[in-house]
């Protein structure tokens, strides 16, 4: 089975796209670390401060209540930022979920360092107690500690979340670097193949599609330089011997894929009724011939095969795209217009016969079953495309 290159090169499209994301989640836990380590700093600094607090010197009460009132705002300002940080706190909101537990912590923290300000200020500018004030600062600092202990089991559940993200991320990138390091060197060895720079590989096989499409053409352009019965002398398209030849060489190509062998015929052109002088008729049949092969793929064969007829052998994924695809084929001709002396513009246009092959018909069976809806389209008037099903309702 060949490998198709652009779907190997869209699958590395998505590797790198994942790695980018697993990437970037770790990069996102890294800096939500040192996000944690400035919560603890803060921690850390209100209790030096609430520790500052209560040693504050009586002696110089109004130098004493200066700094009491900066430092227990600071505080509420410290802890104002902790809440601020938190929300930045993604792996814990979404991940670990420990937002009412975070934020009824803080405002557990808020409630005491409020009660803590109004009893160390009762006992500064009031006289109040002191074992009032060690009593609601030993429960202050214990909360505290509380949240710093509960911060080191977060950072743990986020480090074992990040220890797991970068491990899978090294598996992922090792496995997948050395399985497309060896579909590259294979797509590069086809390379090598195809423009014979290889010459110590004298067998090789291919293992691209588009390359083996590409290998093919020039086997056949080479066979057909030298034969020219499979080319047809006016327009440079198979004749229906090289359509037979060519079809014989890409049917390995085409996979699961579905086949149909569609005839067109250009409309008012026919051998017994030359409407056109030969100069002007070999025109128009090698612009129409030009034209459908503007639409032929690797898998695919155009090939003249009448003197007013093509035969298109297509090979697509699904019946739909095929229908699609040759009806683009007939509209892109019909636009074809030529200025003819004493006739001035002239409209081309085709009406084609569309018929599925199955696996086990012949082509030639289904060419026959291609020249009778070919028939039907051609009654219906010009510039038409009929399939198996319009035979069936008309019969119906």
């Amino acid at each position: 089975m060949k490998h198709s290159i652009k779907k190997i090169f869209n699958n590395l499209t998505a590797f790198l796209f994942l790695i980018t994301i697993m990437t970037g989640f770790i990069v996102l836990l890294v800096v939500e670390q040192n996000s944690s380590f400035s919560k603890v700093n803060n921690l850390n600094n209100q209790k030096q401060i609430i520790s500052t607090l209560t040693k504050l010197q009586k002696e110089d009460i109004e130098l004493a209540l200066i700094q009491f009132n900066g430092k227990s705002t600071q505080l509420l300002h410290d802890i104002d930022k902790l809440r601020g940080l938190y929300e930045y706190d993604y792996t814990g909101q979404y991940i670990l979920k420990n937002s009412t537990e975070y934020l009824n912590d803080l405002n557990r923290l808020s409630q005491l360092t409020l009660s803590f300000n109004q009893t160390a200020n009762d006992y500064y500018e009031n006289s109040g107690e002191k074992e009032k004030l060690d009593k609601i600062f030993v429960e202050l600092n214990k909360h505290i500690d509380l949240i710093i202990f509960k911060n080191i089991a977060y950072n743990e559940a986020k480090f074992t979340l990040l220890q797991s993200i970068t491990i899978a991320t090294f598996i992922i990138m090792l496995f997948l670097t050395i399985w497309y390091r060896n579909r590259l060197n294979k797509i590069h060895g086809d390379l090598l193949y195809l423009y014979a720079i290889d010459t110590v590989k004298k067998e090789h096989t291919i293992f691209s599609q588009e390359v083996d499409a590409i290998f093919l053409r020039m086997r056949r352009k080479n066979s057909s330089s030298g034969n020219t019965e499979m080319i047809d002398p006016v327009t440079q398209v198979n004749n229906y011997k090289g359509m037979i030849n060519s079809y014989g060489e890409k049917k390995g190509m085409k996979d699961s894929n579905f086949t149909t062998v569609t005839i067109f015929e250009i409309d008012n052109f026919s051998k017994s009724n030359r409407a056109f002088t030969q100069e002007v008729t070999q025109a128009i049949l090698k612009k129409v011939a030009f034209t459908i092969s503007l639409h032929e793929q690797a898998t695919d064969v155009v090939a003249r095969t009448d003197y007013n007829q093509f035969t298109v052998i297509l090979s697509r994924s699904s019946k739909e795209q095929l229908y699609k695809d040759i009806d683009i084929v007939r509209q892109t001709v019909s636009e074809l217009k030529f200025k003819i002396p004493d006739k001035g513009v002239v409209s081309i246009s085709v009406c084609g016969g569309f018929s599925i092959k199955d696996n086990n018909m012949h082509l030639e069976e289904a060419i026959k079953d291609s020249k009778e809806i070919l028939n039907h389209a051609k009654s219906l008037g010009i510039n038409k495309i009929s399939q198996a099903s319009d035979l069936i309702e008309q019969i119906a």
